[in-house]
Formats: structure tokens, C-alpha cells, sequence
């Protein structure tokens, strides 16, 4: 490393946010600027480790120490290359992934870990903006046609991989443009949607067609694309939703978050002049503490809500790293999203027993309760029952894997006990049909459907060449 002993003098330090009244004035990007001499100086934190857990920590393994080290020496051109090396798209896992590397880095033992996350963003940005990242056509064609169904970020992956590889590569999306989750379900005040257009043009001045409007299963039958490719992949995702099947369900005003987050992106992009769904000036309640759960209260704020409640039914989690999620794994603590900063109040161990509605049959309030785990169940806590007045509420509870309907019913493709796509060495149990992301691993990270894209890419590859040389992070399943 450039500077052993960068751990010892400084600590770790991210661009600041913009202040809230501003930001909720908008929907772009949260963060300041951050200037290139202060990332330097944070990639010198960067220990001489031995062992970079970092790297393991990464579905992608992702070479962080080589371009922490390459930054801090201003080696921009050769950092960028490093990255791409084994990340497809840099600037969506820098700015949505959580960042398992850095729960798994060494210096996170006994101090902050280093702002890997933060690094990769500014590599990949100076990148484009220097003109570094351009279209890698194939050197050679194969002559094999892949059809990749979907176009998050698996299906880029993957079909990205396959491109260069030398194959004819369709992606089918079913909806208006590219991008899966990335375009319509994550807000703009994560990740503005150029960031997702300058990708997909690259993709194309590689060779990659694009077909939107494509509901493979429901407007194509999938006998044409099993005609038309010597390989189909499948990546559409796990969109299922988790409903919350209680009485008083059925009143207006009660929305799946899926439901409310893609008409406020179209609204972003024009097609709308208001979102048909919105929280202005409602009172608003959103089930579900995870990151969609974020996703919905930043918008909610953004759409000029007069109050939001947050409901989880787990306990606060502690504000440190818990015992039983020690270092290097994941750690189960108390985390804060740009989103909690800016207003909503965060409700933890309490469980909604039914909705309440009005004459008109819109939901007027609901009521719920305190919980609490006693032998691994939750058991109502008597004498905590309320009732909450709200006039939208948000159901982000996750999701239970891909729909059945369509597509996967005309493959006939075998699924899990947990009604996943079944698979072996990334092969479904159909023939010549392979499955990625999501819809074969159940609902996961970002981080997680690039790498599962890139390796399904690889066997893909190598089951229609014989041999394969590209990179696979992930071991064969």
C-alpha cells in the first residue's frame, strides 16, 4: 500500500449530504461533491492487511486494495480498469449497494472501515467523465443467438458478458424501457436514471439489442424465443410481492410499494404530470423497515406528506455492531438512510391487526400493537394496542420470489420449495434455458444479481463454446 500508516492519521470521513430543505425541494442525488485530494486521502486508510477480507466480502470480488492503492497514488486510468475487471457497472453498486466489503474490512475490527464504497463511485465517475469508459465489442462472432429476459441488473450483466464473449445477445423487457428496478423502482434521489441511459448506449455500440414492450410469456410466446436462440436466460427478478392479507385490505389508499415508487419515477422522466398515486398532504403509513421502506418514505417526503410513520415488526436493532453478527459478517445494528434524516417517525416491535375505513371506503386509520419474540415467535404485548389515523398506506415487506404466471408456466421450468427457479450449475431443468439474479436466488443485493449475472454468463459461454474465458465470481450453484 502507497502509505502503511494512513489508518493511524486519518479517519474516516464521506461527502456531506445536501441540507434537507434543499434536497426535498428536488429529487436529485443527495450527496455534495467530494473533492479527488480528500478521497485520496480516505483511500490511504487502506491498510497493508495480508488477508483483504474486503474481497471475500464482495459477491463480485471485487480487487479493492489494488485500486484503493492505485487512487491513492492518482493512478485513475489503471484503478478504473481494476474495477471493471470485475464489476460490469461500478456507478450502480456505488451508489445502491450496501456494502458487505466494508463490514468485512480489517480495519472495521476495532475502528471505521474505509470508505470502499465511496472510492468505487469516484473511480467510476472520473472515468466517464474523462472519457475512459467506451464500448468493448467482440473481436470475433460466434454465430449463437442468447435471449436474456429481463434488464436489471442481472440481465445487463449477463448479457453484457455474453456480447463481448462474441454472441448475439436480445434482452427482452417488458416494460417501457431498460433497467428493471434500477429505472422504476429505485427513487431518483438514489441513483438519477442518466446514470442508467450512458450504460445501456455503451451495451448498444457493443452489439447488445434492446426490445422493451417485450412481456416474454404474455405478448411473445415463449416457443418463439426457444425457436428463434440457442440460449435463453432468465433474469427477471423476484417481483412477487408479500402481501399483508388483514382485515380492511380491500379500502382504497392501501398501496403495494411497487404500486406507489414506479409513477413517481415516471413523473421524474416525463411521462407524467403527477403520479396517480401520492402522498400529499396525507397522513402516511409505511409496513416494512427495509430499504424499499426508505425508498417510499423519501418520496413521501418529497411529495409533500403531512406525517410518515415507519412500522417494523422487528426490535430496534442496537447501535453497534451485534454480538451475534460478529466481523467479518454482515452486522445487524441500527443503520439511518438519507431518508430517516429527513422527517418520519421510525416505529420498531409493532404489528398492524387490521384497517379501518371510511364511508367512501378509503382506509381512514388502522390499528395495531407492541410485540415481542418470546422463543423465536411474536407474541402481542397486552395493553399496547393503538390506533393510527393515515390516508396511504405503503405495504414494503419484500418479495417471495418471481411471479409463476406466463413465462415460467410455459417453460415449465422446475422452482424451489421456496418457489425460486430451480437450478444446477446455473442450468434450469429445461434445456438450454439458464437462470440468474433474483428469480433463481430468491430477493437479494445488487451486488449479488451483477455477480450471479457475470457467472451465469460464464456457463452460458462455456456450455455453447465448449470453454469459456470470462470471469465468474461466483462458484457454480
Amino acid at each position: 500500500m502507497g502509505d502503511v500508516t494512513g489508518f493511524l492519521k486519518h479517519g474516516r470521513e464521506l461527502p456531506p449530504r445536501r441540507p434537507v430543505p434543499v434536497r426535498l425541494r428536488d429529487w436529485k442525488e443527495v450527496y455534495e461533491p467530494y473533492p479527488a485530494e480528500r478521497l485520496q486521502t480516505q483511500a490511504s486508510r487502506c491498510m497493508d492487511c495480508g488477508i483483504p477480507f474486503c474481497n471475500n466480502g464482495c459477491p463480485l470480488g471485487n480487487l479493492i486494495p489494488d485500486w484503493n492503492d492505485l487512487v491513492y497514488k492518482n493512478h485513475w486510468r489503471e484503478a478504473i480498469e481494476r474495477l471493471h475487471a470485475t464489476n460490469n457497472f461500478p456507478e450502480f453498486t456505488g451508489r445502491l449497494c450496501p456494502a458487505p466489503c466494508e463490514a468485512a474490512c480489517v480495519l472495521g475490527i476495532n475502528q471505521d472501515p474505509v470508505t470502499i464504497k465511496q472510492v468505487e463511485i469516484s473511480v467510476i465517475e472520473r472515468a466517464w467523465n474523462e472519457g475512459w469508459v467506451a464500448p468493448v465489442p467482440p473481436a470475433v462472432k460466434t454465430g449463437k443467438k442468447v435471449a436474456v429476459v429481463g434488464s436489471g441488473p442481472a440481465g445487463l450483466a449477463a448479457a453484457q458478458q455474453l456480447t463481448r464473449a462474441g454472441h448475439d445477445v436480445v434482452v427482452f423487457e417488458r416494460a417501457d424501457r431498460v433497467g428493471g428496478l434500477l429505472r422504476y423502482g429505485i427513487p431518483e434521489f438514489k441513483m438519477e436514471k442518466w446514470v442508467v441511459d450512458r450504460r445501456i448506449e455503451q451495451m448498444e455500440a457493443e452489439g447488445t439489442e434492446f426490445r422493451v414492450n417485450a412481456n416474454v410469456g404474455v405478448d411473445i410466446p415463449v416457443s418463439q424465443l426457444q425457436e428463434e436462440f440457442d440460449v435463453i436466460v432468465l433474469a427477471g427478478g423476484a417481483t412477487q410481492w408479500r402481501d399483508l392479507p388483514i382485515p380492511g385490505r380491500e379500502f382504497d389508499g392501501i398501496y403495494q410499494a411497487m404500486e406507489y415508487l414506479p409513477p413517481a419515477n415516471r413523473v421524474q422522466l416525463g411521462d407524467l404530470e403527477e403520479s396517480p398515486i401520492t402522498a400529499t398532504g396525507k397522513h402516511v403509513v409505511i409496513i416494512g423497515g427495509g430499504d424499499t421502506g426508505a425508498d417510499c418514505l423519501g418520496t413521501a417526503h418529497r411529495q409533500g406528506a403531512a406525517s410518515v410513520h415507519q412500522f417494523e415488526i422487528m426490535p430496534r436493532p442496537p447501535d453497534t455492531r451485534a454480538d451475534s453478527t460478529p466481523w467479518p459478517t454482515w452486522p445487524l445494528m441500527f443503520r439511518t438512510s438519507s431518508a430517516h434524516e429527513e422527517g418520519g417517525e421510525r416505529v420498531f416491535s409493532v404489528n398492524t391487526e387490521c384497517f379501518l375505513g371510511d364511508d367512501d371506503g378509503n382506509v381512514r386509520a388502522l390499528r395495531a400493537h407492541e410485540v415481542q419474540m418470546v422463543d423465536g415467535r411474536f407474541e402481542k404485548v397486552e395493553g399496547t394496542d393503538f390506533e393510527l389515523p393515515c390516508a396511504l398506506v405503503l405495504l414494503a415487506m419484500g418479495f417471495v420470489g418471481p411471479e409463476r404466471g406466463g413465462l415460467l408456466e410455459q417453460l415449465g421450468v422446475e422452482l424451489t420449495p421456496r418457489g425460486n427457479v430451480a437450478r444446477n450449475q446455473w442450468a434450469t431443468s429445461v434445456d438450454n434455458v439458464f437462470v440468474c439474479g433474483d428469480m433463481g436466488r430468491g430477493q437479494s443485493l445488487i451486488v449479488w444479481a451483477i455477480a450471479e449475472g457475470r457467472s451465469c454468463a460464464a456457463a452460458v459461454d462455456e456450455h455453447l463454446m465448449g470453454e469459456t474465458a470470462l470471469h465468474a465470481p461466483v462458484p457454480s450453484v
